[in-house]
C-alpha cells in the first residue's frame, strides 16, 4: 500500500554542493539548479586544519537561504573524524575537529550536521559505541543548543567490518546514548542501506526495510535521506556511489522513497558523482522528475 504525500506537500530535494568562492555561494548554486535544500562541507573534508568562515559569509548564507526558501542546510563532517578510534591521538584530533564542525554549522544556521560515527578497529563494538558517545559529549561540552533548530545526524554506513553504524540497530543505539547529551537524529543513505544488505529495490523488501527502520530508529528520527545509487551489489558492503537510476538500485526505489508520505518531513539530498559538468543538475532533475511522477 502506497503512503502518498498530500498534493500540497513540497518535498525538499537537493544535492551536495561546492563552497568554492565562499560558503554562501552554495546557496546561490542550489537556487540556480532548482534545489530547495543542500549539503556542504564547511571545511576541507581531508585536512585536520579547520577553515575559518568570515562572519559576513555566514550572514550571507542565512540571508540567501531565507530569500530562496532553501532549507534545511546539512553540513557533512570531515571524513578524517573518527570519534571511536583506538588511538587516543586520533580521538583527540577528532574531538577538536568535531567541535569545530559543530561551531561552524551553528554559525551558518545549519539545521543538520551529518556524522559518520567512525571505525572501532582494534576494539570491541561496545567500546566503539561508548567512545563515540563520550567523544561527541566531550566535543559539544559547554555548547548551548537551546535557542536553535539543530541536530547532529548519525549516518548509517555501508557495513564494512569495524565501521560503526552498519546496521539500523547500531545507529539507534548510538542515538539513544546521545539523546541526553545533544539534539540528535538519523541520516540514512540509500547506497549504504543497499550494500549493507537492506532491500530497497523490491516492493516487499522496501516495506520490510521500513518496518526495520520504524522498529529500531522510528521513522520520525530520520531527518535526511542521502539519495545515492550504488555501483556495487546489494550486500557487498562496498560504498561506491552512482548516478540516480544508473546503478544496482535503479529508478523505482527512488520514486517510491520520494513519494512516501511517511518521509514527508525529510530532506532528500544526493551525493552522486560529479564526473563531468552538468552532473549535479542531471541528478537533481532525475529526483525532481521522480517526485513529480509519483507512484503509479
Amino acid at each position: 500500500m502506497a503512503h502518498k504525500l498530500p498534493g500540497t506537500a513540497r518535498r525538499r530535494i537537493g544535492i551536495h554542493l561546492s563552497t568554492a568562492g565562499g560558503v554562501f555561494r552554495a546557496a546561490e548554486r542550489a537556487h540556480a539548479i532548482g534545489a530547495n535544500t543542500f549539503q556542504i562541507f564547511s571545511s576541507s573534508p581531508r585536512m585536520w586544519r579547520p577553515a575559518r568562515i568570515p562572519s559576513e559569509h555566514c550572514g550571507q548564507m542565512r540571508e540567501l537561504r531565507e530569500r530562496f526558501d532553501c532549507a534545511p542546510l546539512a553540513v557533512h563532517t570531515s571524513y578524517l573524524v573518527n570519534l571511536c578510534s583506538q588511538s587516543s591521538e586520533v580521538r583527540d584530533n577528532s574531538v577538536a575537529a568535531f567541535r569545530g564542525e559543530v561551531e561552524r554549522a551553528l554559525a551558518l544556521g545549519a539545521e543538520y550536521l551529518v556524522l559518520h560515527p567512525g571505525s572501532w578497529r582494534g576494539l570491541t563494538r561496545e567500546d566503539g559505541l561508548r567512545l563515540a558517545a563520550e567523544s561527541i559529549g566531550a566535543a559539544t561540552d559547554g555548547i548551548a543548543f537551546d535557542d536553535c533548530d539543530f541536530r547532529i545526524l548519525i549516518e548509517n554506513t555501508a557495513g564494512a567490518e569495524f565501521s560503526l553504524g552498519g546496521s539500523f540497530e547500531q545507529v539507534a543505539e548510538l542515538i539513544d546514548r546521545l539523546r541526553p547529551v545533544v539534539p540528535v537524529g538519523a541520516c540514512l543513505d540509500t547506497c549504504h542501506c543497499h550494500v549493507a544488505g537492506y532491500d530497497l529495490v523490491s516492493g516487499e523488501g522496501y516495506e520490510e526495510t521500513l518496518r526495520r527502520i520504524e522498529a529500531t530508529l522510528g521513522l520520525a528520527t530520520v531527518k535526511v535521506w542521502h539519495m545515492n545509487d550504488a555501483k556495487a551489489a546489494r550486500g557487498s558492503k562496498l560504498d561506491r556511489h552512482q548516478h540516480i537510476g544508473e546503478g544496482t538500485i535503479g529508478l523505482e526505489p527512488f520514486r517510491r522513497l520520494l513519494n512516501d508520505g511517511r518521509f514527508g518531513h525529510c530532506a532528500f539530498i544526493a551525493e552522486t558523482p560529479v564526473d563531468e559538468d552538468g552532473d549535479e543538475q542531471r541528478n537533481l532533475d532525475a529526483m525532481l522528475r521522480l517526485a513529480e511522477v509519483g507512484i503509479s
